[in-house]
């Protein structure tokens, strides 16, 4: 299971990060880019969850990718 991280940088670039990797696993010109190959990359390694942050940094959503397990046991509504 691997946990990612979708942030903004200070050149303005968005990024997916593994949680505990110290290089960034790419570069994306949008948010939605790089949320979307975030959720591939842990899907492919199992699941886990992608935390999605704003452009100033603080967490503005996160998403259980499967087969990694929800710790909520509500369905998600947003969706």
């Amino acid at each position: 299971m691997a946990n990612y991280h979708v942030m903004k940088n200070k050149e303005g670039d968005w990024f997916a990060k593994k949680e505990g990797a110290e290089r960034v696993a790419g570069y994306y010109n949008t948010q939605a880019e790089a949320e979307k190959a975030a959720k591939e990359m842990s899907a492919n390694s199992g699941g886990g969850e992608v935390r999605i942050h704003r452009p100033d940094g603080p967490i503005r959503d996160s998403d259980t990718v499967k087969p990694g397990n929800d710790p909520k046991s509500v369905k998600d509504t947003k969706y």
